[in-house]
């Protein structure tokens, strides 16, 4: 495989309640999340800018249950993942695992539980 290309394609988060996570996700990243149905699920994309590709969204299907015991996704929570973690609990989530730091050169981390039980990470440099 090229080094060049990034491994990451594509990631979904399954969820129970699509307009409850995208206001989960809107709020704690203080995004806007483009909502779409296809192919019999309920999608909604997270903004990603680059050759028009997107890099993922939450999905709403008879396929896709959520769950604290899957794989882990962490979101960049550059330049301090406290701005995000600060709007867990208010907007419906629980922190798991607070702020921690890795190490000098690898940075900080943090877990959550979103508002429909999937267990998600933050990473920062500070």
């Amino acid at each position: 495989m090229d080094s060049s290309v990034n491994i990451l394609n594509w990631f979904e988060i399954s969820v129970s309640d699509i307009k409850r996570a995208k206001k989960f996700y809107e709020t704690i990243f203080s995004i806007t999340m483009e909502e779409q149905e296809m192919m019999g699920m309920k999608m909604a994309f997270f903004p990603f800018e680059m050759n028009g590709k997107l890099s993922g969204g939450l999905v709403q299907s008879d396929m896709h249950k959520p769950s604290a015991d899957g794989v882990k996704i962490y979101f960049n929570g550059n330049p301090n993942l406290d701005v995000a973690l600060s709007k867990v609990e208010a907007a419906g989530g629980k922190i798991t695992m607070p702020k921690g730091k890795i190490s000098d050169e690898i940075g900080y981390m943090a877990f959550f539980i979103d508002t429909e039980g999937n267990a998600v990470a933050l990473h920062s440099n500070a």
